[in-house]
């Protein structure tokens, strides 16, 4: 795995759009993730209130909530680290990179694990900012800092690491098969922002079939990917959420990942690459 690693961090590391789009993700976690309480702030100096409540005391930044707000609002930005792993898929097979290995003697084991490398390195980085990130902004705003209450939450830092990986092994699936790179991130992200998203809704929602078909939704590859974590805020308007994860969840998740990656072995095994 580290020669694997290091086979496309070579490719990677004085490769400009890389470090662009990588950075351009982790200032919008920042900024979205910890700059809530500057939201609420801009909201009462505006007059805004909710029923007499000054919108600052609303504990958005509490221990133990902080982990699923901040990972949920995190993983609106997976897209961007899917558009990295789409370029450089597409890098290897426009350049004839990845032909170019395979000559030169690296299995296609190890081209597969130099992506699933990069899926983990980049997945790793953005969860240990937004766990570091978490604990600095919890303990400036929380009112409870005692260590059950840090650690109670935290399955959620997890679901987001494992939601990234998922995610982003989808875009090198649709990488691999899309030749040209802008039309596999269009694609994508239309798939996973509009497509899919109207298509559950109307499994859903939609009079008369919706009683018959509102499970079919959590099955679908980006619902399931999304449905890891919940929507929070809910709470703060004296709705009930979930707050846990159940186990169908990941399991349906983690089929999705099994899926993504025996499709990339399957078409990476049929591709004559020596040709």
């Amino acid at each position: 795995m580290i020669r694997a690693f290091t086979l496309e961090w070579l490719k990677l590391k004085h490769y400009r759009i890389f470090w662009v789009l990588f950075g351009i993700y982790l200032l919008a976690q920042l900024v979205i993730t910890n700059g809530g309480m500057f939201f609420l702030e801009w909201l009462r100096d505006l007059g805004a209130d909710f029923d007499g409540i000054d919108p600052t005391i609303i504990p958005i930044y509490d221990f133990p909530d902080i982990w699923q707000n901040t990972s949920y609002l995190g993983s609106f930005g997976k897209i961007l680290i899917a558009f990295i792993v789409i370029i450089s898929v597409n890098n290897d097979i426009s350049y004839n990179t990845m032909r170019q290995n395979i000559i030169d003697g690296v299995s296609k084991k190890e081209f597969i694990l130099s992506k699933f490398s990069l899926v983990l390195f980049l997945a790793f980085v953005c969860t240990a900012l937004l766990f570091i990130s978490g604990l600095v902004t919890g303990f400036i705003y929380s009112s409870v800092t005692d260590i059950k209450y840090i650690l109670d939450g935290l399955e959620f830092v997890f679901a987001y690491f494992y939601q990234l990986v998922v995610f982003s092994m989808l875009a090198f699936l649709v990488g691999l098969v899309i030749k040209k790179a802008g039309f596999a991130i269009v694609l994508l992200f239309f798939y996973s922002s509009f497509l899919e998203p109207i298509a559950t809704a109307i499994l859903q929602h939609a009079d008369p079939i919706k009683d018959q078909t509102e499970w079919l939704a959590k099955f679908f590859p980006v619902y399931s990917i999304n449905n890891l974590i919940h929507v929070p805020f809910l709470r703060y308007f004296f709705q009930e959420i979930q707050d846990t994860i159940l186990w169908h969840e990941w399991l349906i998740a983690t089929a999705w990942l099994g899926i993504f990656t025996y499709l990339i072995v399957f078409i990476l095994n049929k591709k004559d690459l020596k040709a």
